[in-house]
């Protein structure tokens, strides 16, 4: 009697392991951002600054998904009929919105990613190990849904611009920016959206300075399974290769910026870059 009720104890355990080893969802994220229009000596009116930020607004309301499963995940953003418009201007400004084909793939266990995405239309494939994550794990808990999350913080620093049409420049300055995120134990996996992971359990929510994303539906063990393809499309190039490219892209579109606003004598027209997740 002893030896079948601990065989059966045996087979429960090999079943729960098998379990957790499977463990695998789909989680459903919706994002915000508050904007706060820093532009020096523009010469526009609060009317037109505010239609400027609503639209900046709108671009960054997305939804995206997280396929995971244990070791690997995919993020990337949901196709929308009525997804806003790529570029939307307003009194000479121009707002071009990137991102939107952005893929990225995680895995864990092997300590590496891969991003596709792009640059002025040209399609790169950023391959390199996973940047270590210092999380500080906090007291404080909230429930989001049917799900307890625990509370993590990490800060960092990061450079800020700000156009300034007075000088036809760029003013850069350096900022620190918290970052809260919310982990549930429930969801057993260090996943989490864009470069927000690393915690015991799967982030369901980050305010991250004025970025905010929330979880809105998990689907666990679904019946017909996932499916995680590493993304295969662009010219592959390390982390530190794409921000070199990016930079110099950057720097090119700003002088082509105040190349075509002295011709026109316009120095109100230039565009607002967004992109990456």
């Amino acid at each position: 009697m002893k030896t079948k009720l601990l065989m059966v104890c045996i087979l429960l355990c090999v079943s729960a392991v098998m379990k957790a080893q499977n463990f695998e969802g789909i989680a459903t994220y919706k994002t915000d951002r508050k904007i706060d229009l820093k532009m020096e000596g523009d010469g526009m009116g609060d009317d037109m600054k505010e239609q400027m930020a609503a639209m900046l607004r709108k671009q960054f309301q997305k939804e995206y998904t997280l396929t995971f499963n244990r070791n690997e995940s995919i993020y990337e953003e949901v196709a929308s009929l009525d997804a806003p418009s790529p570029k939307a201007s307003a009194g000479g400004i121009s707002i071009v919105v990137s991102g939107g084909n952005d893929i990225l793939y995680r895995n864990l266990k092997e300590n590496r990613f891969a991003r596709q995405t792009e640059i002025m239309s040209k399609q790169f494939l950023v391959s390199d190990t996973l940047p270590k994550q210092e999380w500080t794990f906090e007291k404080e808990t909230r429930n989001i849904g049917n799900y307890t999350c625990l509370k993590a913080t990490r800060t960092r620093e990061v450079n800020e611009t700000i156009m300034s049409s007075e000088t036809d420049s760029l003013v850069e300055a350096t900022k620190l920016i918290t970052t809260t995120a919310w982990y549930t134990l429930d969801v057993p996996v260090s996943h989490g959206p864009g470069e927000f992971y690393g915690l015991p359990g799967l982030v369901l929510q980050v305010e991250d300075g004025d970025l905010t994303i929330l979880c809105s539906k998990i689907v666990l063990n679904p019946e017909d399974g996932i499916a995680i393809e590493i993304p295969k499309k662009g010219k592959e190039v390390t982390q530190s290769e794409f921000d070199e490219i990016q930079e110099k892209k950057q720097a090119e579109m700003m002088e082509r910026f105040q190349s075509d606003g002295r011709k026109k004598g316009d120095s109100n027209s230039f565009s607002i870059k967004i992109g990456g997740f």
